[in-house]
């Protein structure tokens, strides 16, 4: 499992816009910077949608006025659902970047995958939040409650900063 003082592992990721996807390495895309990453188990589920990623929008100024200068929204979807989520939860609206980790390659590199096939869920992301600083892991929350958001949303990465 991730490790604060880990550097991160490294994949091909999808970045997600209104209009189409670009395949990027993700430890380039977050060279050079400090990102705010909420990882996510799925669009459109009930406590990404209605709990999860409104924490974020709420809190995102704050970590920007914390020098944060990326926020993302990661989850393992392909990129054309990925998108469609942003743009119906506002996601694309307030300026969030969107990450489809789509095969789960970045999640299954960091150990947070999970698979619940009951629901149709196989090597999802676990919730949590993480800090990343030039690549390497300055802070890690990683959700505890299932189906709740108790210490992975924007304002708990907020408290810890």
């Amino acid at each position: 499992m991730v490790q604060v003082g880990q550097k991160l592992p490294d994949a091909e990721v999808l970045l997600v816009g209104e209009d189409g996807q670009e395949a990027v390495q993700i430890a380039d895309y977050l060279a050079s910077k400090k990102v705010a990453i909420f990882a996510m188990p799925g669009a459109f589920t009930s406590t990404c949608s209605s709990s999860h990623l409104p924490n974020v929008i709420r809190h995102k100024d704050g970590l920007y006025e914390k020098g944060v200068d990326d926020v993302v929204i990661l989850v393992v979807n392909d990129p054309f659902v990925t998108r469609e989520w942003a743009k119906h939860s506002g996601a694309f609206a307030a300026g969030l970047t969107m990450i489809a980790d789509a095969g789960s390659v970045f999640t299954t590199a960091l150990g947070m995958n999970f698979s619940a096939e009951a629901i149709g869920f196989y090597d999802r992301s676990q919730r949590y939040a993480l800090l990343s600083e030039n690549g390497v892991v300055s802070k890690f929350l990683l959700e505890d409650a299932r189906g709740q958001v108790l210490s992975s949303g924007a304002n708990h990465l907020l408290e810890q900063m």
